[in-house]
């Protein structure tokens, strides 16, 4: 029989547990036409590059399948009905990959990563705290450094501005 890969995204407002009685339907529908799915894997909620269907995420779901192809085509039916799935591809392979996606590896490595730094990866008590000077952009007397009423211009970068004086605009009336 054809061996497949097939992926498919679920709107982002399904709950995974709904994502995965969607998987269980679908390997059923496989099964039910003689067909085998050897791997299936829920690779989570997902950022998408565009919008699809006014959806930015979906749920990412992945199968391995040994079918006929009649099978496959009746399950891509029933997703193209569905209006809980987005997109859905499915390629024929020569051979199955049994090993984890690179998907599930990198989630693996993630979950690591985190499992390390919940053991025991707090960098420890923070030093003391610096004096910039500013506070944070306040002086020591509340002010923060804007123009004042009475003239002396609490922060102004520039001096007072000179008194004007009259002069004949140029070729003006006398």
């Amino acid at each position: 029989m054809p061996l497949y890969e097939h992926t498919f995204l679920a709107r982002q407002d399904v709950t995974a547990q709904q994502v995965t009685g969607l998987m269980n339907t679908y390997k059923a529908v496989i099964e039910e036409h003689g067909g085998k799915v050897s791997k299936t894997e829920y690779w989570g909620l997902k950022s998408t590059a565009y919008k699809i269907k006014k959806n930015r995420r979906a749920h990412y779901a992945f199968f391995n399948i040994d079918a006929p192809h009649q099978a496959v085509l009746e399950m891509e039916r029933q997703m193209g009905i569905s209006t809980d799935v987005l997109r859905f591809l499915t390629v024929r392979v020569e051979e199955l990959d049994e090993k984890p996606s690179i998907q599930m590896r990198k989630q693996d490595e993630r979950d690591r990563e985190r499992g390390d730094r919940d053991r025991g990866g707090d960098r420890g008590p923070r030093g003391p705290r610096r004096d910039f000077g500013g506070g944070g952009g306040f002086s020591r007397d509340g002010d923060r450094g804007g123009f004042s009423r009475d003239g002396e211009g609490g922060g102004q970068r520039f001096g007072a501005r000179p008194p004007r004086t009259e002069t004949a605009a140029p070729g003006g009336d006398e």
